[in-house]
């Protein structure tokens, strides 16, 4: 089944409003949050958890006390200047520490310990609009690319299961890591931007990070009216580097009274923006290979 991702450069653009207003008009599908360092696609489905797993990725130095001899080895060889000290006892800052593991190797009493991170939850949950495949990683944690390659995963598997036709994602903004688990492989990557000048500057960046992956793009700018020089500006150049254009959004505020009663734009009322959303999506149901919205 395809995979269509929903991106955008920076955040703030709109991506989750629209990832919400899609799943709404989207027949057979499995939905996706993979922004899992700040996921808010529950704020507008309403998640009921199904299925709840603990994720743990990479290792984290812990000193026991109780083995400890207050050498200072660690704290000498640590770069990262997670080790601690106060009244002759050591310790290692959780934040700081990078698991390289230098101070389990070199400690001469043994007694750092390395067990297994635990960096947050993801869950398997019903909505109205379908099964949502989500996570939320705990603050300062890290390996979120890890995190969502495990979305990805299941939320094929889950599409396996129930032949769905379509694996909707909500992806990360920017262009890290996070973003690029997200985008290798998927069939079509829709691009949210806004007229500014960081917006331009942030397209231009995923759409050259879709290129590389050769994943085909498409750009829907939001809130166009708010600088029509700008938004003729990213229309040409959607135009000069082969980038469809399915819609130009204007601003509304029924966007943010919609997630407010925790709705999409599309559930809340119909209106002429709705109606473009409704022809952007049956546009990018066929970039995707998908038939025709209702």
């Amino acid at each position: 089944m395809p995979e269509v991702l929903v991106i955008s450069g920076k955040g703030g653009t709109g991506k989750t409003s629209l990832t919400g207003a899609f799943a709404h008009l989207a027949q057979s599908k499995v939905i996706c949050d993979l922004d899992v360092d700040a996921p808010d696609l529950h704020l507008l489905l309403r998640p009921r958890p199904r299925r709840t797993e603990e994720f743990y990725s990479g290792n984290l130095a812990v000193i026991a006390p109780e083995r400890c001899t207050g050498c200072g080895e660690c704290q000498a060889r640590c770069r990262y200047g997670a080790v601690r000290e106060k009244d002759g006892v050591y310790s290692i800052a959780p934040l700081g520490c990078e698991g390289c593991k230098v101070c389990v190797h070199f400690c001469p009493a043994q007694a750092i310990d390395f067990p297994v991170r635990h960096c947050g939850q993801w869950q398997v949950s019903d909505t109205r609009l379908g099964t949502l495949v989500h996570a939320q990683l705990f603050p300062g944690q890290e390996n979120s690319g890890r995190l969502v390659a495990l979305l990805r995963q299941q939320a094929r598997e889950l599409a396996r299961a129930q032949g769905a036709e379509l694996i909707l994602s909500d992806g990360p903004p920017g262009i890290g890591c996070p973003v690029i688990s997200s985008l290798s492989g998927t069939d079509l990557a829709v691009v949210v931007t806004e007229p500014t000048l960081s917006g331009i500057h942030d397209l231009e960046r995923v759409a050259e990070l879709c290129r590389h992956f050769r994943v085909p793009a498409a750009v829907i700018v939001n809130r166009y009216d708010l600088n029509l020089e700008h938004s003729q500006a990213i229309g040409r150049w959607c135009a000069d580097n082969g980038l469809g254009l399915p819609a130009r959004l204007p601003h509304d505020p029924a966007f943010t009274e919609a997630m407010v009663r925790q709705q999409t734009i599309t559930e809340y009322k119909q209106s002429p923006l709705t109606d473009e959303i409704r022809r952007a999506w049956s546009q990018i149901t066929s970039l995707a290979g998908l038939p025709k919205a209702a």
